[in-house]
């Protein structure tokens, strides 16, 4: 493969970019370049090192060694600020609004309009009113952050990079909470940015988006440049071996449906608020696949049978037990694991050890007790060990904090969490968001595993290929019900998508 050229103004230049977190190189010697009117694609596994470098253009970070230029002039950045002034905008995958103040007060907090010394109302709605119709992003601008969905947000964050007018625009995983509509939108403005001769640093992990929007791509592992390379002149094959260092020959394993495939989960004119009754089974042996638009219910219904959000009425059976209303914990203990989309917030113990996090799970076995009742802490440390390697977990990420670890490895640390013990259903809500290739590969073979097992499994995705690639049923939601139950052959997009509305 051949080394990519821009022959246009550089933006931004980094050279010998290395970073030490207490003595662990997270970059080594990296060499990355931006030029106006450029989407520049920042490519590797979870942990190779795209955010860190990023982080230290943004300010977040300063670099171990070598230097950085803007406009040909060079610079060193102590803080967010600093690199703010010197018109780099970012959208990193970690929010940074405040929940309590509304999205117009949001866009414009630390640069609020004025009018006699006071803050200026009127404009400010009226100027944020304009950045979403810019977009064409449907925002009630008046409500607070924290009654947003995650989509909602990232489309916040955006118009805030957007109206600081800046001239790099870093964008981290901007497209895993939006829809294919809301991702159209975007990738319109990035290419009105690019003919005005923005340069756009975009990291993602969906390479179809690649072709759509991208001039190179960088790809990095393990901390190192492997290459910089012009995205016409390279396959995605090509990519994704260069990025992983391997061939990775099958994204989507076959997964053979259980012949016993009995009933595990029955649902029962169930119902909670935004949904209409619901009646379904969920089976052992397959993968049920759950589709829809954000704000179709796909996900509320299973985050209400695990307790999360409030029921009114129904029967959720396993077992002949009745689990309606139930604590969490009760629904866990009978042999149900949930796997939340936000592995932050609802995941992890962030400032915990990654073997912490994943010990806690442990203690939910019946066999973890002595005869005394105390906990066996040999056996608890054995069945840790041995799920974070069946989850491809490194055993030198155990004694680090989850918060320390990429994404994909945090995600990780959550399917560990769920192979500790033995479970008949696993519900994973967004399983693979945000994570590369490599450990989306990873995943859909544990579900495999877990599947061929004779588990039941429920795929909550918003990514179509996901749900249409794995699933042996799916069941598509709209307006907080279920439009179609699909199954064999009759599981395509177009099928899917003409049961979204």
């Amino acid at each position: 493969m051949t080394t990519g050229t821009v022959h246009t103004k550089p933006l931004v230049v980094m050279e010998g970019i290395s970073k030490n977190f207490h003595g662990f190189y997270a970059l080594k010697n990296v060499d990355f370049n931006l030029s106006e009117g450029e989407v520049h694609v920042l490519f590797g596994e979870n942990g190779a090192g795209k955010s860190t470098l990023m982080a230290i253009l943004a300010g977040v970070h300063r670099p171990t060694t070598g230097t950085i230029k803007v406009s040909e002039q060079e610079v060193a950045f102590h803080s967010v600020h600093d690199s703010k002034h010197s018109g780099i905008g970012t959208v990193f995958q970690e929010f940074s609004l405040v929940p309590t103040l509304t999205v117009a007060e949001n866009i414009f907090l630390g640069d609020e309009p004025l009018k006699n010394g006071f803050l200026d109302k009127t404009r400010c709605l009226k100027e944020a009113e304009g950045y979403f119709k810019r977009l064409d992003f449907d925002i009630d601008i008046r409500k607070k952050v924290s009654e947003l969905s995650r989509a909602e947000q990232q489309m916040v964050e955006i118009v805030k990079a957007i109206k600081a007018d800046a001239k790099v625009l870093i964008l981290d995983e901007p497209t895993a909470s939006l829809t294919d509509k809301e991702v159209a939108k975007l990738f319109e403005f990035v290419h009105g940015a690019k003919k005005k001769g923005v340069g756009i640093i975009y990291i993602s992990h969906r390479i179809q988006e690649f072709r759509e929007i991208a001039d190179r791509i960088t790809v990095l592992r393990d901390g190192e440049l492997i290459g910089t390379f012009n995205l016409n002149e390279v396959s995605d094959e090509d990519l994704i071996e260069s990025m992983a260092g391997r061939a990775i020959a099958e994204i989507y394993p076959p997964i053979i449906k259980q012949e016993t495939n009995t009933p595990l989960l029955l649902l029962k004119e169930f119902q909670a608020e935004g949904l209409q009754p619901i009646t379904l089974e969920v089976k052992s042996g397959e993968v049920l696949g759950i589709a829809g638009l954000v704000g179709s219910g796909k996900s509320r219904l299973w985050r209400s049978i695990m307790g999360l959000y409030p029921a009114t009425s129904g029967t959720v059976l396993k077992d002949e037990t009745d689990l309606f209303r139930k604590a969490t914990k009760v629904l866990v203990k009978n042999g149900i694991f949930y796997l939340p989309p936000d592995r932050k917030e609802e995941g992890l113990q962030l400032l915990a050890k990654t073997e912490n996090n994943i010990k806690t799970n442990v203690l939910f076995r019946k066999d973890i007790l002595s005869k005394f009742g105390l906990v066996n802490t040999a056996r608890q440390q054995s069945i840790t060990k041995q799920a974070s390697q069946k989850s491809d977990l490194k055993s030198r990420y155990l004694k680090q904090s989850a918060a320390d670890l990429s994404g994909g490895n945090q995600q990780k640390i959550l399917f560990a969490k769920g192979l500790v013990s033995q479970y008949d259903i696993y519900i994973l809500d967004e399983p693979s968001v945000g994570v590369d290739v490599g450990t989306r590969s990873g995943i859909y073979l544990l579900i495999k595993e877990l599947t061929e097992a004779g588990k039941a499994v429920v795929v909550i995705s918003s990514d179509l290929p996901e749900v249409i690639n794995l699933s042996h049923r799916v069941l598509v939601f709209s307006k907080g019900h279920i439009t179609a139950e699909l199954e064999g052959d009759q599981i395509t997009e177009n099928n899917i998508l003409s049961n979204f509305f």
